[in-house]
């Protein structure tokens, strides 16, 4: 953050050419003790502020993993407060501009005032920066338990059910994107089997039969025991048939007959065969 000292006001010093009327000094020390006033108020907020923060951070730092609406909401009512307080500094420093340009005044009476506006705001700027450092350390809590409440609603399953959704959408590269990164980080899954067996329906979907066959081929040969061997053996079958391999097609179906012969495939299997003859 940048500091907003930037805003306080260097003293000027105005040579006295001539006295002021005294209606005229009136009306600047009524707005000069305006001035103290904004100033007084703003400090006062401030602090309160400052309070509410440090009481939110502690009850966050107890239990922050189940109130994640209400930390952020601390964090944005905190954010506002603070642009809100330079907006009122910024106005502060105008008005005191406007007073010094409206009037005429000794020079001893004015550089006083000023220099007790730069330290209040000096004094503001400290306190705004030590707000906005409790701010980010707040929306640092937030992203770190987004993201870990993020990571522990990550399971096999729902990344294995999110490449099925996306699958049954007809996203085929980002069907097979999702099953891959599933096998990558679960490759010993019960369900490894199916999600070679899907990789190869996306590539047997877009029509690239080879890699749609060396998928089939990972779970035929690498899950042989698994419900999904048939349903692989049959669509490698198929892929084998559409790229005019009839020798390689037959034999597959003919194994699969032989080793799963009470599975659902085995009708489509032996009408393939009797295509192949």
């Amino acid at each position: 953050m940048k500091s907003l000292a930037r805003f306080a006001i260097t003293p000027l010093f105005f040579v006295v050419t001539g006295c002021a009327t005294q209606g005229a000094l009136d009306n600047v020390r009524n707005d000069v003790d305006v001035v103290k006033t904004r100033l007084f108020s703003v400090e006062k907020d401030l602090g309160g502020i400052r309070e509410e923060s440090k009481m939110s951070l502690e009850s966050i730092q107890t239990g922050f993993k189940s109130d994640v609406t209400a930390v952020r909401k601390i964090a944005a009512d905190i954010q506002a407060t603070i642009d809100t307080t330079k907006n009122e500094m910024q106005q502060l420093n105008g008005k005191i501009d406007d007073v010094s340009l409206s009037v005429k005044r000794p020079a001893d009476e004015l550089a006083r005032y000023r220099e007790d506006s730069d330290k209040r705001i000096i004094i503001l700027d400290d306190k705004i920066t030590k707000l906005q450092t409790s701010v980010d350390e707040l929306n640092k809590q937030i992203a770190e338990l987004t993201q870990k409440k993020k990571e522990e609603t990550t399971t096999p399953d729902s990344v294995y059910m999110k490449g099925l959704e996306t699958f049954k959408a007809g996203n085929m590269p980002a069907a097979r994107g999702v099953f891959t990164k599933f096998l990558e980080q679960y490759p010993e899954h019960d369900l490894a089997a199916n999600a070679h067996y899907w990789i190869g329906e996306t590539y047997y979907s877009e029509k690239e039969y080879e890699p749609a066959i060396l998928a089939f081929q990972e779970v035929i040969k690498n899950h042989p025991q698994k419900e999904k061997v048939p349903a692989a053996m049959l669509k490698q079958a198929m892929a084998f048939k559409a790229i005019n391999d009839t020798k390689n097609a037959r034999y597959v179906l003919k194994k699969l007959v032989e080793s799963h012969p009470k599975s659902e495939e085995i009708k489509k299997a032996k009408e393939l065969l009797k295509e192949l003859k």
